[in-house]
């Protein structure tokens, strides 16, 4: 912020020909007149929000605009140029008339019914076979340099009547000069899209970035609002709500009909509609009585965000269809008091002082705003496109961020204004002096956990950790990076227990057979420990953390020396796999024989192939330059992973089988409230010794008192079960999470409540096999509640647990655990 305001502390203003007022229209006794339809005498349009409120950008020639509502007199006012804010408030009109009537009752839902009833004949989804069309988006974060007040216009020093020097708060004035010149982020891109067999792609042509060289995938990804009006469920950043037009809509929402409005010379009836009880969408539909086709749709949220999203249609007379020529997204600042950010904290919002927080004096950067708009181009019917990768949401072609500015001048369907130009100059200078693209990338492996050194990334996980068994384990590991080769990779590591006095390493290396479908073939050679009784999904996303808490605690581990290959793909739609080749030879740390035909086992060899696959249905993938990525994780998702023994193979002792899945949900709110649910199992058949069956997670500590048992908390881990305790060859765990908002104590202690349950049930066949530990199975079902409060102070916390059911404890103080709890906050 600082450079920018000393590129432009010598900004002078320059007067433009259009200008932008503002304000609120009311119905005479103060109370705000949602969606009043706004006109100035050049007939440029807008419409005022769920408040009441209206911007509109005035174009030379205009010197009124006028306001109407139905039941209302409509008003005229005059422009002043000098004049940024209007009140304006109507008058109700005397004789009475009524509203649009097509029936003798209930007009409105007639219409909304109708509307639902001819879904499938206006969707251009289903009454087109298929269309393709190019698509101008440009995304921008500014703010309106009207809307600052002139009295911060000066950052000048001047003396009282009392001859006190009193200094002026600048920065709003720099503010200001910063948005005038420039906007704060900028990007465009032209895509193509394609519709054929009930698939709907898009493939990304050009792309540019302010500041970047390189664009931001996750940025290109983000889906910020719904391409079809038609879908049951429409989306807002990423957030789904059920829509006005569903088929259960009638019981959901309540409609008024506002006034009569023609578009694109065709009469609509403008409908208003919102939720009826909990909080969901509001907005305007206008309709056609023809077709009973929407002609044009403003959704609106408002709560922490105040999203909208826009979308304009143009009649096809030929094909007897609205189909979609514009679509605009924003964000403003909603109910709130603090800072939030959005886009992978690219974007920061300001508080809203003037309504929510009264105390706060308001500044310029509460007028920030994202603006997104889209426009429509070469748009063609039932051409039956050939789509290829259909599967794929996104395709970023390779030269995407290559084209030369004569490809922006002919795709772009609105010329890119000075402001604008000056948005990627600026920009585009500072990110190279700041090095903003190397930080970035510097950034995303420090998130997930290496700090790149030249040609190779150091592996922070591998440096230092501790457990019961090898004491403080002090590492070094790493893999090498693009820097080296992008289709060869080299990745090892070297460890050392203090307590056990053991060293252990592993040495592996990858090629990579296909850049699209991320497919590598790798092999490796470890000779390491790990806990017993674990189940480790192959195709689970790396996760780092400072610390890893539950391993602490762990005392239990078997020695395993291992050869294996590998053969990683993301080659299926929607899926990432790995097939896996192994010989392990495995020698329990612990006091255990595994008993089989009449022979006692202290270590074995186990040759196996195992298959794991993870499948996201309700995801959407995208194809960029550097492979294939999952663009909008969704939820539910499935993992299923199978382990089968190889008879006869590289001296493998044991037969049998194992079958693991898992499927996880996630639901997310807009106020930062989180549900997730999460169900695992295991079924081990054949002879499998105890090492690889199942623990269900414990991470209680086997000590006297409750003081003497406090620990750091794990993540889906039953906090009061003890290590050891429980063993099962077959098993279903279950666990329920509901996160609220933050609470707000004082003003650095801002805990997150979170609420959990777990439960587990299993049973263990052949238990005479396993000679050694003395456990207890989960035949009648394992139980345990509590409360986590999280971020208490500095990424610490507390959490409580407390276990009941069948497997409940006689003394009362045995059944609790008390754990402490350290997130993270990275701001991502």
């Amino acid at each position: 912020m600082k450079l920018f305001c000393l590129l432009t502390f010598f900004f002078t203003l320059t007067t433009q020909a259009q200008f932008q007022i503002n304000g609120i229209v009311n119905d005479g006794n103060n109370k705000p007149l949602p969606f009043a339809t706004i006109s100035t005498s050049n007939k440029q349009h807008t419409i005022t929000d769920v408040d009441g409120k209206f911007i509109l950008d005035i174009a030379p020639g205009a010197s009124t605009f006028s306001i109407s509502y139905i039941g209302f007199e409509t008003k005229t006012v005059n422009l002043n140029s000098n004049k940024k804010y209007y009140t304006v408030a109507l008058v109700q009109k005397t004789d009475n008339l009524q509203e649009v009537v097509i029936a003798n009752e209930s007009p409105v839902s007639i219409i909304i019914r109708k509307v639902i009833a001819n879904k499938n004949k206006n969707n251009p989804q289903t009454k087109l076979k298929s269309f393709e069309y190019k698509t101008y988006n440009k995304l921008i974060v500014t703010a309106s340099p009207d809307s600052i007040d002139g009295r911060i216009d000066t950052s000048a020093v001047y003396k009282d009547l009392k001859k006190k020097r009193t200094n002026i708060d600048s920065s709003d004035y720099k503010f200001k000069e910063i948005i005038t010149k420039q906007h704060l982020f900028q990007t465009e891109k032209i895509s193509q899209y394609q519709f054929n067999n009930r698939k709907l792609k898009e493939t990304i042509l050009g792309t540019k970035m302010a500041g970047f060289k390189l664009p931001v995938y996750e940025i290109i990804a983000f889906n910020l609002q719904s391409i079809s009006i038609y879908d049951s469920k429409y989306e807002l950043l990423e957030t789904k709500y059920e829509s006005p037009i569903s088929n259960s809509a009638l019981k959901d929402y309540n409609y008024k009909i506002l006034d009569t409005v023609a578009i694109k010379g065709r009469s609509t009836y403008m409908i208003y509609f919102k939720k009826k009880k909990s909080t969901g969408l509001e907005g305007v539909l206008y309709i056609d009585p023809e077709s009973f086709a929407v002609a044009k749709a403003v959704m609106r949220i408002k709560g922490v965000l105040d999203i909208s999203g826009i979308h304009e249609f143009e009649y096809v007379p030929e094909e007897k269809v609205w189909f979609q020529s514009n679509t605009t997204f924003k964000i403003v600042k909603g109910k709130n008091d603090e800072d939030i950010k959005i886009l992978g904290g690219t974007i920061q919002f300001d508080a809203d002082a003037e309504e929510y927080n009264e105390s706060r004096k308001k500044a310029a950067s509460d007028f920030t705003y994202l603006l997104s708009a889209s426009n429509n181009y070469d748009i063609h019917y039932n051409t039956n496109p050939d789509i290829k990768n259909p599967a794929l949401y996104i395709e970023i072609k390779e030269d995407a961020h290559k084209k030369p500015e004569a490809f922006w001048n002919d795709n772009r369907t609105e010329t890119l204004d000075l402001k604008g130009q000056k948005t990627y100059q600026l920009l585009d200078s500072i990110s190279v002096k700041k090095r903003v693209e190397k930080r970035l990338g510097f950034g995303r492996k420090i998130i997930n956990g290496y700090i790149p050194i030249g040609p190779v990334d150091l592996d922070l996980k591998k440096v230092i950790s501790f457990n019961n068994y090898e004491g403080f384990r002090l590492g070094l590991g790493g893999i090498t990076n693009d820097r080296f080769s992008k289709n060869f990779r080299i990745e090892s590591y070297t460890a050392y227990g203090t307590k056990d006095g053991v060293l252990k390493y592993s040495v592996g290396t990858g090629f990579l057979l296909d850049k699209n479908t991320n497919t590598w073939i790798n092999g490796s050679f470890t000779d390491d420990v790990r806990e017993i009784a674990s189940t480790v999904f192959a195709v689970d996303k790396r996760v780092f953390k400072i610390y890893d808490p539950r391993p602490i605690n762990i005392s239990t581990f078997y020695e395993y020396i291992s050869w294996k290959t590998n053969l990683q793909t993301k080659i299926i739609p929607k899926t990432e796999a790995v097939l896996e080749l192994s010989r392990n030879y495995i020698e329990p740390k612990f006091d255990y024989l595994y008993y089989l035909h009449g022979r006692l086992y202290s270590n074995y060899v186990m040759t196996t192939a195992m298959l794991s696959i993870v499948w996201a249905p309700f995801s959407d993938f995208m194809q960029t330059p550097t492979g294939r990525n999952e663009a909008d994780k969704r939820f539910p998702r499935f993992t299923l992973q199978y382990t089968q023994s190889l008879p006869d193979v590289l001296q493998n002792d044991f037969t049998f089988s194992k079958i693991d899945f898992k499927t996880e949900y996630e639901k997310k709110f807009l106020n930062g409230q989180r549900t997730s649910l999460l169900l695992q199992g295991g079924y081990a058949l054949g002879d499998i010794p105890l090492t690889h069956l199942y623990n269900t997670a414990p991470n209680n500590l086997t000590k006297e008192t409750l003081i003497q048992r406090i620990t750091f908390s794990g993540r889906n881990s039953f906090e009061t079960m003890y290590f050891n305790e429980f063993f099962s060859s077959e098993y279903v765990f279950f666990q329920v999470k509901h996160g609220f908002e933050r609470i707000k104590l004082f003003r650095k202690v801002r805990p997150s409540l979170v609420l959990v349950s777990r439960m587990a049930w299993g049973d263990m066949k052949n238990p005479e096999q396993h000679v050694g530990p003395i456990y207890k199975t989960l035949t009648k079902g394992y139980f345990e509640s509590g409360i986590e409060l999280n971020k208490i102070y500095k990424g610490f916390g507390l959490s409580g647990f407390y276990r009941y059911g069948p497997n409940q404890l006689l003394k009362f103080e045995d059944n609790l655990s008390v754990k402490i709890s350290y997130i993270l906050d990275l701001g991502i």
